[in-house]
């Protein structure tokens, strides 16, 4: 009996040695190295592969539909991979811990990459994520790839979700296409090397916690498309100087910048106030001026940083005390009321020329005695009343 186990053991290390030909259902020796697939195969099982840590080559074969949950897990000696385009998935906790990876292709026709399917490889430089991808999957699919340092996202992909780069502390840049509507909840947590992000229009939402713990960031700008930006949302930022704001009417969300102790102004870009200063209603500057501490300088509106304590009661009858740093609330609220105010005065004066040239079109043009009669004026109080509940709300 112990030859015969013997000469079994013997014939499966040849076959190993070699090249191991997977067919599917299969029983697989893990001890190989090197693998092919049977052109038959369209589906690589659960958990196929996993631990086989002597696995060093994968050829897989043109047809092949999707990748099973588990299917490469913890194949230690793995050192790349790359996926055709017939495969639509590749499946939760797929390539996870292959920590020798360090080349992935992902081909165009991939939609779908699971949770945490390649979390903890840690040798991986670079990924390119396919425009087929409308959701990068959630719950950690490329984290803690401490040396991922290049991540191309393609137009196409609709959501970035939870943890998917939590931890890839060799990310230095990144760019957020226009066709993503959200950043979910601690995508770029801890990538504490991201310098540059870079967001396009498009983006709707930026989540919780998204970028906490990104100590390498001095600068961002959020777009005007941007209607929300999540609570801890850019918390722990130690080095953010400066955030650049398309949308004064954003709404940041509670403790969105806390612990950011480097952070000393918010800068909004705002085409709203330029196009009154462009119409003549220059006098609007001054009274932003007359706001302590908020200055309108070249087409950018600056407000200071506001700082507050926070105390949190931990167990134990244990306290915490963190610092939020926000915009000044009461600041921005008077900007926007000016601006609201001078908006409407604009527009009570467009409807008067609307109203006249329509009393105009309805009598002899060339009558200029009839001119100055055609005009009709909203009245006064009416005027004195939109203005007096646009100024205060």
């Amino acid at each position: 009996m112990k030859r015969i186990i013997k000469r079994i053991k013997k014939k499966y290390s040849k076959v190993a040695e070699v090249q191991y030909e997977y067919t599917g259902k299969d029983i697989v020796p893990r001890t190989v190295k090197h693998v092919r697939f049977h052109p038959s195969v369209v589906q690589i099982d659960d958990e196929a592969f996993i631990l086989c840590r002597e696995l060093k080559e994968v050829a897989l074969n043109v047809g092949l539909r999707e990748i099973g949950k588990l299917a490469f897990q913890s194949c230690t000696s793995l050192q790349q991979i790359t996926i055709p385009s017939t495969v639509t998935k590749v499946g939760t906790f797929a390539f996870r811990g292959c920590t020798e990876l360090k080349k992935v292709v992902l081909d165009e026709g991939l939609t779908e990459i699971g949770i945490r399917a390649f979390a903890n490889c840690k040798a991986l430089q670079s990924i390119n994520i396919p425009s087929t991808v409308t959701k990068l999957g959630g719950n950690g699919a490329f984290s803690s790839c401490n040396s991922l340092r290049e991540v191309v996202l393609n137009d196409g992909l609709i959501k970035i979700g939870s943890s998917v780069f939590h931890d890839c502390t060799s990310l230095q840049s990144i760019t957020i296409p226009s066709t993503i509507d959200g950043v979910g909840a601690y995508a770029f947590s801890n990538c504490t090397n991201l310098r540059d992000v870079v967001f396009n229009n498009g983006i709707k939402k930026i989540g919780q916690s998204a970028f906490q713990g990104c100590s390498s960031l001095e600068r961002i700008t959020i777009p005007s498309t941007v209607l929300e930006v999540g609570f801890g949302a850019f918390d722990n930022c130690t080095n953010l100087r400066e955030v650049v704001l398309h949308n004064e009417e954003i709404q940041i969300k509670d403790n969105a910048f806390t612990e950011c102790m480097s952070l000393e102004r918010f800068m909004f870009r705002n085409s709203r106030l330029d196009s009154i200063i462009q119409a003549g209603q220059r006098d609007i500057v001054a009274k932003i001026d007359d706001i302590p501490a908020v200055e309108w300088r070249g087409g950018e509106l600056i407000i200071p940083s506001n700082r507050r304590e926070i105390v949190h009661y931990l167990e134990y009858n244990r306290t915490e005390t963190t610092i939020a740093v926000e915009i000044d609330k009461e600041k921005m609220d008077k900007v926007v009321r000016l601006i609201r105010y001078y908006e409407t005065k604009e527009a009570t004066t467009l409807f008067e020329l609307a109203l006249w040239k329509t009393k105009l079109d309805q009598t002899d043009d060339a009558d200029n005695n009839n001119r100055d009669a055609c005009r009709i004026e909203v009245p006064g109080p009416v005027k004195d009343t939109i203005l007096q509940y646009i100024s205060n709300e």
